[in-house]
């Protein structure tokens, strides 16, 4: 089954014959080649014709000699028709050597129209983005959305059921395929979690200790939503006998968030209205992927809940930190050139105690950019003074 991601797929069709690269990232089997699928069909249903579009994968052994960067461009420029705009899609571009001189070089014929997909974001580092500089737009995916998900089940209904599967089963397109197969569901997140590790981390930033970077990887998955630093973690593993300085954890966390399988958000003081550079908050591209790796002990809704939010943040367009105020701490600081939008996210504030203590944040900030507390709680929306409750599935499913 091949679902359909509109709003990806509007967001190319949207660049088509603009002069620039498209460049779509997100981590592995998040469903970029699919994506890149949907769009050569809908450039055929336009009247482009198949010798006009040249579609490599670097994933298909098929195309292994190219991932040589001159025999990639001989190929290509032997297949390119002279008076028709050619549309070039290189999938997996990362597994090509030195694949930006090939990219600069398709770049400035004027008929080509370039797309890119990449699995780590090692293909946007400083020294890349500075050769194609101010030439390229980034689409960012990820999983499945909650809207997604229950559109891709054909009906809008039993959403509690199916946001108990989404969260349980996985956000992986494919996973939809597998969810009441849960042996071969557990298979396909963990070789998906094993082809990350390996591919995109240890054989990339050439790391020995493979073990040592699951172990940390293990304590970001246990301490989503939590405040953490380079130092704790340390500290915390060679405290468990796993020694391990702070320089390589440092250097662990930022090549598993090129790889997109966990994210990080910064501190944002709100009064000061200043970015804090310490202990930061990271979250998982999937929670299913999260809950395959720690079994039961990962079964804490109340953090589910706030990395979904997170993700559906990103997806809206959000710049997203953790806030500060004053000594209170607020989820989400959802900023985007409209202006600044407040989160809190709690499973329930049906006790008096709970709800006074999820709203004194968010009442502790003074300016009058919208303030919204996400629960499961069922129920239309209410105010309290200024802020808005909703139900959190509402809210992903743009019920507003």
């Amino acid at each position: 089954m091949i679902i359909q991601r509109k709003e990806y797929l509007d967001k190319l069709i949207a660049f088509k014959d603009k002069k620039l690269i498209k460049i779509v990232t997100g981590v592995r089997r998040c469903g970029k080649s699919t994506l890149l699928e949907l769009y050569k069909q809908w450039l055929k249903k336009q009247g482009v014709t198949d010798e006009q579009i040249i579609s490599i994968n670097f994933e298909d052994l098929d195309y292994e000699e190219l991932t040589d960067y001159r025999k990639l461009y001989t190929y290509i420029k032997g297949k390119m028709l002279p008076d028709k705009v050619n549309y070039i899609i290189l999938d997996e571009i990362q597994n090509v050597e030195d694949f930006p001189r090939v990219i600069d070089s398709l770049y400035i014929k004027d008929n080509v129209d370039l797309y890119i997909t990449g699995s780590n974001a090692y293909m946007l580092s400083s020294e890349i983005a500075t050769l194609i500089s101010g030439r390229y737009v980034q689409i960012e995916m990820l999983p499945l959305s909650f809207k997604e998900y229950m559109e891709s089940t054909g009906s809008m209904e039993d959403r509690g059921v199916k946001f108990t599967e989404y969260i349980k089963n996985s956000s992986f397109p494919y996973a939809l395929e597998l969810k009441n197969q849960p042996n071969a569901l557990r298979d396909y997140l963990e070789g998906i979690y094993n082809t990350i590790i390996i591919k995109d981390v240890v054989t990339r930033k050439g790391i020995s200790d493979t073990m040592r970077l699951k172990s940390v990887l293990r304590y970001i998955f246990d301490n989503i939503g939590n405040v953490v630093s380079p130092k704790k973690i340390a500290d915390t593993m060679t405290s468990d006998g796993r020694k391990i300085d702070t320089k390589t954890v440092e250097k662990y966390l930022d090549a598993l968030m090129e790889s997109y399988i966990i994210y990080q958000a910064n501190r944002y003081d709100i009064k000061g209205k200043q970015h804090l550079k310490t202990l930061e908050k990271y979250y998982v591209v999937d929670v299913g992927l999260r809950l395959m790796v720690l079994g039961n002990d990962g079964a804490d809704l109340g953090r589910i809940l706030e990395n979904v939010v997170y993700l559906e943040l990103l997806r809206r367009g959000y710049a997203v930190y953790i806030g500060k105020v004053d000594s209170y701490e607020v989820d989400f600081v959802a900023k985007d050139n409209k202006g600044i939008t407040y989160f809190q996210v709690a499973l329930t504030v049906r006790d008096e105690k709970t709800l006074e203590r999820e709203l004194r944040s968010l009442q502790a900030i003074k300016d009058h950019y919208p303030k919204i507390l996400l629960t499961l709680d069922e129920g239309f929306a209410v105010h309290h003074e200024g802020i808005k409750q909703m139900n959190a599935r509402d809210w992903l499913l743009n019920l507003e």
